[in-house]
């Protein structure tokens, strides 16, 4: 199998002809949720089915459990700390691992409702905490706890930093997954992973246009073409690269599919990672792999 696929020629400066696709661990059932540590050169991601989050660190090459049981744990960023925010499917929150090690539950419920299952996080520069909240972990018992839905939606939430306040920003979405500001902050990317309930609905990316602490607009930003978007992230120029079912999409700013980075496993996520931002960390099905780019990660999500 081809490493690369040039769709546009735009994408042939942005990949190194003779970088492969690295298979660093293999052993999980779903992985999920890469974060990126630079000063501890790790990355700590979800294997959601098994309850445990675990760490590879890239200087010594090993890895690692983090954290067993994980409450099912999903999505995994980082905030301007450089504290550990996770989506946990089990627990129906979102929390934050604090530099002692201590877990603070930063939202579990909107208007005394328990959320479905938060999906994905990222932190804003203000210090706000937006999410997505599909039901993916409580459809069933296999990522979560199989519960009914105590909202009977699925919204995307921002958890105001000052008073921790949660507002529904987004609400006309089938299933919210990964998300992410660009790079100045003024849009939000959302997938849509709606299919998985029902081919007449969505299998795509919208971006909405960011006023402070609420969004307006939504147009569709991306169709998938191959299976599903989930989690993604920007590179430095604001080109999103974005898991799917045959490997990493990556969609210049204008919107154009300009290149593929091909895996034998359908992906999940991925996040920037090394030194200089410039190793992709991928999360496949069962494991999880790296490849080094000629583009750097933006240094914020």
């Amino acid at each position: 199998m081809d490493t690369y696929d040039i769709i546009d020629p735009r994408f042939g400066r942005l990949i190194n002809g003779s970088a492969r696709l690295d298979q660093l661990y293999t052993g999980c059932r779903w992985a999920e949720g890469p974060a990126w540590f630079g000063g501890a050169r790790s990355v700590i991601w979800s294997d959601i089915p098994n309850n445990r989050m675990l760490r590879y660190d890239e200087a010594g090459g090993t890895v690692s459990v983090f954290r067993q049981p994980s409450n099912n744990s999903n999505g995994n960023t980082v905030d301007r700390q450089g504290r550990l925010v996770s989506c946990e499917h089990g627990a129906r929150r979102v929390s934050r691992t604090e530099h002692d090690g201590s877990i603070t539950v930063i939202a579990d419920r909107f208007e005394g409702k328990r959320f479905n299952s938060p999906n994905d996080a990222v932190v804003k520069s203000d210090g706000s905490i937006w999410f997505t909240d599909p039901t993916y972990g409580i459809d069933a018992d296999y990522e979560g706890n199989k519960s009914e839905s105590e909202i009977g939606r699925s919204n995307v939430y921002r958890v105001d930093p000052s008073t921790g306040a949660v507002t529904a920003v987004i609400t006309d979405m089938v299933k919210p997954n990964g998300l992410a500001f660009s790079v100045d902050e003024s849009q939000l990317y959302v997938v849509d992973t709606g299919r998985t309930h029902g081919p007449q609905n969505p299998a795509h990316m919208r971006v909405f246009d960011v006023h402070g602490d609420r969004v307006s607009g939504g147009r569709v930003f991306a169709d998938c073409t191959v299976g599903l978007f989930d989690g993604f992230r920007l590179d430095s120029d604001g080109r999103i690269w974005t898991s799917a079912g045959d490997g990493v999409h990556c969609y210049d700013p204008d919107g154009t599919l300009i290149g593929k980075i091909r895996v034998p496993e359908g992906v999940a996520n991925c996040v920037f990672g090394g030194i200089k931002r410039n190793r992709l960390f991928i999360c496949g099905t069962t494991s999880l792999y790296a490849i080094y780019l000629m583009v750097n990660g933006a240094k914020t999500y």
